[in-house]
């Protein structure tokens, strides 16, 4: 053999190319799924070069997660995915879903990608079309708490990931791990607000409210308590300011708001409607506590989270994730899914004083809990030593 030979084989051992990631997501939103979206893809570009595939459905490829990403320099593609959605589950959805599915099957033969990391349960059906192509490392990342039924079929396919990542051990213990060391609880994190605590505290302190400021931010679909919410808002007396966030889901079943308060509370002038913003913060800062007030369950509920970094307390219902953010009594007070009685009572007595004592005690939680850091290091020990056994694989 050559010398030049030898030197060109050499130089090809020691070349090794950066290693490649696939982030699959199924929406193209900015509520709490889709950020913590965000944060993984921030850890993973840590790691490797991301791209990011979206359900071209929808808005996806202009929403505002599409932003996000592409601002912080990560491809995004919008293209048929099989995604688990209600409105699929008949013959034309699983037609289609099949299709899809044959199509991301050659592109990850085609791409063949490192490690690919599916956001939410949603996404399970890539798992076993991403082993097939080879993929070393399937992530799942598990944000919802699966049903009885929902375990059967969802189980089998996150039997295809090589890893499972769940928000709380709410959602760990719905999804029934069956192999509990392939099986991290990483709780979403969100950014320190501490900041913008004081300049709204001081905006507050000159409007002189005597009563409570509520805010509630999450989808206006099906299961988010939006009926529970305003019935109690009625059996407390309308005791303050209610300021509705969201807006209908992109995908999925919506509930009409403006209808809901029509039906259910006498003096609408305490509720104020404002839909879709592009900042929840600033809304969020500027309130005495933050209502997350689901009838289905949660597997985590990053609003409650969000409300803790900045000082804010909670009131959740007691729907799994929340009750592992929400300390009942101290950083929060928690009441039964649907019980519009129980929440409206907490409406009727919790004053602003008792509001800022608890919220205190969320910052300290969120201190000891949900920063960001902490969620890097947690997703490290997840993410890193897959990259590592790629490097050692290649």
């Amino acid at each position: 053999m050559s010398q030049g030979s030898e030197s060109g084989i050499a130089s090809r051992s020691t070349v090794r190319r950066r290693p490649r990631a696939l982030l699959v997501h199924s929406s193209d939103e900015l509520y709490g799924s889709d950020r913590v979206a965000l944060d993984v893809a921030a850890v993973l570009a840590q790691h490797a070069d991301v791209e990011v595939w979206l359900p071209d459905d929808g808005n996806a490829g202009s929403g505002p997660l599409s932003a996000r990403l592409r601002a912080r320099g990560i491809r995004v593609v919008a293209r048929p995915l099989p995604i688990l959605r209600r409105r699929n589950l008949n013959l034309r959805g699983l037609r289609q879903m099949a299709s899809a599915a044959r199509s991301v099957r050659d592109a990850l033969v085609h791409e063949r990608f490192d490690l690919v990391y599916l956001t939410t349960s949603a996404c399970l059906p890539i798992a076993p079309l991403a082993r097939l192509a080879r993929a070393h490392h399937v992530i799942a990342h598990i944000q919802e708490q699966w049903r009885p039924a929902e375990r059967v079929v969802l189980g089998m396919m996150s039997s295809w990931c090589t890893q499972i990542v769940a928000v709380s051990e709410a959602a760990r213990s719905a999804a029934g791990a069956s192999r509990p060391s392939r099986t991290s609880v990483v709780p979403n994190a969100t950014p320190d607000l501490s900041g913008f605590r004081p300049a709204a505290a001081a905006r507050m302190a000159s409007t002189a409210r005597g009563l409570p400021r509520y805010v509630v931010a999450s989808r206006w679909a099906e299961g988010k308590g939006h009926a529970t919410l305003l019935s109690a808002w009625e059996l407390a007396g309308c005791p303050g300011e209610l300021v509705i966030l969201g807006g209908p889901p992109a995908l999925g079943r919506p509930v009409d708001v403006a209808a809901m308060i029509a039906a259910h509370v006498s003096n609408p002038k305490t509720v104020t409607v404002i839909g879709e913003v592009s900042d929840a913060i600033s809304y969020f800062v500027q309130a005495d506590a933050v209502v997350l007030p689901s009838d289905d369950p949660e597997g985590l509920g990053l609003v409650l989270v969000e409300a803790a970094s900045a000082g804010i307390p909670s009131i959740a219902s007691r729907t799994g994730g929340p009750e592992e953010v929400v300390s009942d009594g101290l950083s929060g007070w928690l009441f039964e899914p649907g019980n519009a009685v129980q929440l409206g009572g907490l409406f009727a007595r919790l004053t602003r004083g008792d509001l800022a004592r608890a919220g205190r005690a969320a910052r300290t939680q969120y201190e000891n809990q949900f920063t960001e850091e902490l969620f890097r290091l947690r997703m490290e020990t997840v993410v890193a030593p897959a990259f590592a056994a790629n490097g050692r694989r290649r």
